[in-house]
């Protein structure tokens, strides 16, 4: 069995299914790690839920912002973008098979043995492996408990911008998905900056990029989200599949043991 991990596919079904090709990828052997971003903006994404949602155990997925935003205006009465790619999924007639399987995603996935952490956005290094997973295990079950329509109802905002071991409710909640989701620059005691999405070298003051603080451990981080660095963190520790392919960039995929990168123009 061979593990791929692909960056955001955004609907981009065609080119994920040409970089699959490259590789001969069978879900009776292979798993695809998904780093979150499954649909929007591209032409497809009906498509791509699907296909992602029929590889069942072979498929181990994070939520994006974009794959949130979908369940916010499925289930949080937000209305869509102006350039949103989602209206295949919401007029779909397997519409609320497809969300109650997303809604069973995870925030972040731990494989201890590759010592190593996918998540959408990154981890920020005031957060240990432990603290990582026990925040995004209690996200994970208000997204698929009885308080997810309030979830998304609130879900937006960039408040609390720091994390506080005391945050309560829908700001201990918000914040957590911030961090997963939408982080890039952060400043030493874990603030967030979120409106700025430029490049790494246009960091704010006082702030920096995510993957540039030392952590206490030595785990491996697999994030998506940020293509304006077009796959580029100047580390081994912190890979980032996120080359752009629905801005007409790449899609990038990583064999997880070998590291072995394969790409497919978009």
């Amino acid at each position: 069995m061979t593990d791929y991990a692909i960056g955001d596919i955004q609907g981009c079904y065609d080119r994920m299914r040409d970089v699959l090709a490259q590789v001969e990828f069978s879900p009776s052997r292979d798993r695809l790690w998904v780093a979150g971003d499954l649909i929007n903006r591209g032409p497809s994404s009906l498509e791509t839920l699907r296909y992602l949602e029929s590889l069942g155990s072979s498929a181990v997925v994070v939520l994006g912002n974009h794959d949130l935003h979908l369940l916010a205006v499925a289930l949080g009465g937000h209305p869509p973008k102006r350039k949103d790619t989602l209206a295949d999924i919401l007029d779909a007639p397997d519409h609320d098979r497809l969300v109650a399987w997303l809604r069973q995603q995870n925030l972040s996935v731990h494989d201890p043995d590759r010592n190593l952490i996918m998540v959408h956005a990154g981890v920020p290094h005031i957060w240990s492996v432990d603290q990582t997973m026990a925040y995004a295990r209690e996200v994970e079950s208000v997204i698929r408990g009885n308080d997810a329509g309030y979830y998304f109802t609130h879900m937006y905002g960039n408040k609390p911008a720091c994390w506080h071991e005391d945050l309560e409710g829908i700001d201990r909640w918000r914040a957590i998905t911030n961090y997963f989701t939408r982080m890039r620059f952060i400043s030493a005691d874990g603030t967030l900056e979120l409106a700025t999405k430029e490049s790494a070298e246009h960091a704010p003051k006082g702030y920096a990029p995510w993957f540039t603080y030392a952590r206490a451990d030595n785990v491996r981080v697999v994030f998506g989200h940020w293509a304006a660095l077009e796959g580029q963190t100047g580390s081994d520790q912190f890979i980032g599949l996120d080359t752009g392919c629905v801005w007409g960039g790449v899609l990038t995929m990583m064999n997880l043991d070998t590291g072995e990168k394969i790409h497919c123009e978009c």
